[in-house]
């Protein structure tokens, strides 16, 4: 017997497979179509796309493991999380999505504080409004394409557009609602006074359950297109990062996690809803019910070297950028990279943020400039976690997962940077994992998730702190946490 959990990230749509002790048995990855960026820091992906993906990742997984339909128990959803989905009244995508990504609407961030107040937005939500949510995407479209506007039947995030063409079920979770920017966080449901006050139509957003409840039944329609056998349950999932924490279990306290994707993240559990006053990190539900986290999000993490990547070395693998910023010394001789490719969130909140290296000189070399982005993302997360424990949240160590992390190179400048055990765990899938452990509790082959987790999740790797490089590194963080302050005056400059 399988579970299977599918991830509906950036650049595909990936199915994994578990066994009932959560064992990972097979994966199939099904790439999406380049993102459209037909502006600057303008994101978009057709949800048709993603839908076209998930069915050949899922196709693709079970002919890679050999699974008959009737082998597969339970499904779990996961994705990338604030991405706008529009229906119309005949259930037909109206616009592309504007994704995680995409900071077109800073106008509209603006007006929600002036006409609501930032103080009631707190209080609404635990969050700031920021651009990379859901609902100011949503005020962008009333205010730039009133006809698409008017078509509106359903909002929905790209995980849920997923789980409607698998069953038919307009609904979402708790910890995927909770970056919309109009859910209650700490009653765990939509914002009735925000929505009314911005004179949205409730109906419009979906209903919202605990990640590991059954959400649907795969439909005849969908098992006819998928090769999955109608009736299979599908949990409610969560998003990509409670879903990721969930693969890294993350549902204790003292334990973090730093997840290196397109975007970088670090993670920690709540045992009550706690949110700064600042707004530089999100509190969110967690996908352990009665639970909550909260998340510094850098927006170029991993899009730092895949953009550098395309730009200046396409023909060279991930490794082979490691192995050449391997050659410049710790520090990489006074060069900083600011990562902020995509504006920013943690802990800057800053949409018109701008990334580049500061302090070139005529003899840094090509190996030093790579080595910048890497301390430089790390240097980004480090601010993440610097915010979290400024929150009262102890940090013992740092599970890390994602792309970035497959490197010993980046883990290891990472266990510098943060000062902190790092360590690796015996399955790196992440989101795609997570889902596949909730699909497991859903099931009720286990009772909750801290008990999945219990069960699957053993560590491997831990890498202590090296002393010497890591006060070089607390020096050098000293003078990067004083670089953005010096350039915001500009970047406000540069964006008009």
């Amino acid at each position: 017997m399988f579970w299977m959990g599918i991830d509906v990230g950036t650049g595909g749509t990936r199915a994994l497979l578990v066994d009932g002790h959560g064992q990972v048995k097979a994966g199939f990855t099904a790439p999406h179509a380049p993102m459209k960026m037909e502006r600057p820091l303008w994101a978009e992906q057709d949800p048709e796309n993603w839908w076209e993906a998930a069915q050949a990742a899922i196709r693709g997984v079970m002919k890679q493991a050999k699974a008959k339909p009737t082998n597969i128990k339970g499904i779990g959803l996961t994705g990338q999380m604030h991405g706008l989905v529009l229906l119309d009244e005949n259930d037909q995508v109206i616009r592309p999505s504007i994704i995680w990504c995409d900071q077109r609407s800073q106008h509209q961030v603006d007006w929600i504080n002036r006409v609501c107040g930032a103080d009631n937005v707190l209080a609404w939500t635990a969050n700031p409004v920021v651009t990379g949510f859901t609902l100011p995407k949503l005020l962008w479209v009333r205010d730039h394409e009133p006809r698409n506007f008017q078509k509106i039947r359903k909002v929905m995030l790209p995980k849920d557009y997923l789980r409607f063409k698998l069953t038919g079920e307009f609904s979402s979770d708790v910890s995927d609602a909770s970056g919309t920017g109009l859910f209650d966080v700490v009653l765990r449901r939509w914002s009735k006074p925000f929505i009314e006050k911005l004179h949205l139509d409730a109906s419009i957003f979906p209903s919202v359950q605990e990640s590991s409840e059954v959400s649907g039944i795969v439909s005849e329609t969908a098992a006819e297109s998928t090769g999955l056998v109608h009736g299979t349950p599908v949990v409610a999932g969560a998003g990509d990062q409670a879903a990721s924490a969930v693969g890294n279990g993350i549902v204790k306290s003292g334990v973090a996690s730093c997840t290196l994707g397109t975007s970088g993240v670090v993670f920690a559990q709540l045992e009550r809803a706690v949110y700064d006053p600042r707004g530089r990190v999100h509190t969110f539900c967690h996908a352990v019910p009665g639970k909550w986290h909260v998340m510094g999000v850098t927006q170029g993490a991993g899009l730092s070297l895949d953009w550098f990547r395309k730009q200046f070395a396409p023909n060279a693998e991930f490794d082979d950028l490691m192995a050449e910023a391997a050659k410049s010394p710790v520090g990489s001789r006074g060069l900083y990279w600011l990562p902020y490719l995509m504006g920013e969130r943690t802990p800057h909140l800053d949409a018109s943020a701008r990334g580049g290296w500061i302090g070139i000189t005529a003899s840094h070399a090509r190996a030093d400039m790579i080595r910048a982005l890497v301390e430089g993302v790390s240097f980004s997360q480090k601010d993440c976690l610097e915010v979290i424990e400024e929150m009262g949240v102890e940090v013992h160590k740092v599970r890390v997962s994602g792309g970035g992390a497959k490197s010993p190179f980046w883990r290891r400048i990472l266990s510098d940077v943060f000062q902190r055990q790092v360590t690796t765990l015996a399955t790196q899938e992440g989101s795609a994992y997570g889902a596949a452990l909730l699909s497991l509790v859903g099931t009720e082959v286990y009772h909750t998730v801290p008990e999945a987790c219990e069960a699957a999740i053993k560590e491997t790797e831990t890498i202590g702190c090296n002393s010497h490089d890591a006060a070089i590194y607390d020096r050098h963080y000293q003078v990067y946490t004083q670089i953005y302050p010096a350039l915001r005056p500009l970047f406000g400059l540069m964006a008009d």
